[in-house]
C-alpha cells in the first residue's frame, strides 16, 4: 500500500522508507527536499493522493519554545486537514516517552499539543512514544556540559537505536490503528550518569561526567522515571545494544 512518510529524508524517515520498501510497500519520502512542505501546505494534496497511511516523523528546525509549538501546531494541522480530504485511513506519529511528565519543557509541551490535534482529528491514529535515540547521545552530552564538565542526573535512562525505532514505527504503520499509543525503548536500562560516563570513555572524550541530582535535561529537572516507559512490562524493546551499535555505526565513532 502507499505510505507517505513526512520527514522521510531525515534520520528515522529515511530508515523507515527503506524498510517499508523492502516489504513491498510504496513508501514515499515527503519533505521540503522533495517538494512537500507541511508548514505552507505545498505539495500535500498531490503526495497524499492514494495514500492509505501517513507517518509523521518530521521535526522542528528550532527548539525555542514558541517556535517549536508553532511548528507542530501548524504542520500537524495542515497535514491532518489534507489527510481528511484525501481519505487517509491511518495517521502515525512519533513522539517522546514522558511528554506528559514534563509539560514545563517547551519541546515536550509542543509534542503534547501535536498529539492533542491528532486525537481530536477523527482520523484513526497511532502514537509511538520513543525514548532518546542513540544518534542523539552526543548532543545530549553537549547540552549538559557546564565549564567543560558533563552534568548528568542519576535517573533511569533507556535509549534506543534509530534502526529499532524505524522497525517499530513500520510495524505500527502497516497494522491496524491503535487509537492510542505504544512506548518503545532500548534493550538496556541504566542510570543516565553512568551511561554517559561509559559512553564518553568509548568516544575517547576526555570530559568528566559529574553526577548531579539537579542537572537539567534541555532545561528540565528530571525525576527517576521521567525518560523511561511508564511500565517496563508494557514497553516494546529494541534489540540493538548501545555498545554494539557504537562499534558498527560510523556516526557513533
Amino acid at each position: 500500500m502507499k505510505i507517505v512518510v513526512i520527514g522521510g529524508t531525515g534520520l528515522i524517515g529515511s530508515k523507515l522508507v527503506k524498510k517499508l520498501g523492502e516489504h513491498g510497500h510504496e513508501a514515499v519520502a515527503a519533505s521540503p527536499n522533495t517538494g512537500v512542505n507541511t508548514l505552507t501546505g505545498e505539495g500535500l494534496a498531490q503526495v497524499l493522493t492514494g495514500a492509505k497511511v501517513v507517518v509523521d516523523v518530521s521535526n522542528s528546525p528550532s527548539f525555542e519554545r514558541a517556535a517549536v509549538l508553532k511548528f507542530f501546531e501548524t504542520s500537524t494541522g495542515n497535514l491532518l486537514a489534507a489527510e481528511a480530504e484525501a481519505g487517509v485511513g491511518h495517521h502515525v506519529a512519533v513522539s517522546i516517552v514522558g511528554t506528559e511528565r514534563m509539560p514545563e519543557n517547551g519541546y515536550f509541551a509542543a509534542k503534547i499539543a501535536q498529539e492533542q490535534l491528532i486525537e481530536k482529528s477523527g482520523i484513526p491514529f497511532s502514537l509511538v512514544h520513543s525514548t532518546q535515540f542513540f544518534e542523539f547521545a552526543r548532543g545530549i552530552a553537549d547540552d549538559a556540559t557546564v565549564d567543560g564538565k558533563v552534568h548528568m542526573a542519576p535517573v533511569l535512562f533507556q535509549p534506543i537505536a534509530g534502526d529499532d525505532v524505524a522497525q517499530a514505527v513500520g510495524r505500527t504503520a502497516v497494522g491496524s490503528p491503535l487509537n492510542g499509543r505504544i512506548e518503545i525503548a532500548g534493550p538496556e536500562q541504566s542510570l543516565m550518569d553512568e551511561f554517559f560516563r561509559q559512553a564518553l570513555v568509548a568516544w575517547g572524550d576526555p570530559r568528566e561526567v559529574v553526577t548531579d541530582p539537579h542537572a537539567r535535561y534541555f532545561g528540565s529537572e528530571l525525576t527517576e522515571r521521567s525518560l523511561v516507559p511508564l511500565n517496563d512490562d508494557d514497553a516494546t524493546l529494541g534489540t540493538i545494544r548501545y555498545h554494539d551499535w557504537l562499534g558498527r555505526t560510523s556516526t557513533g565513532k
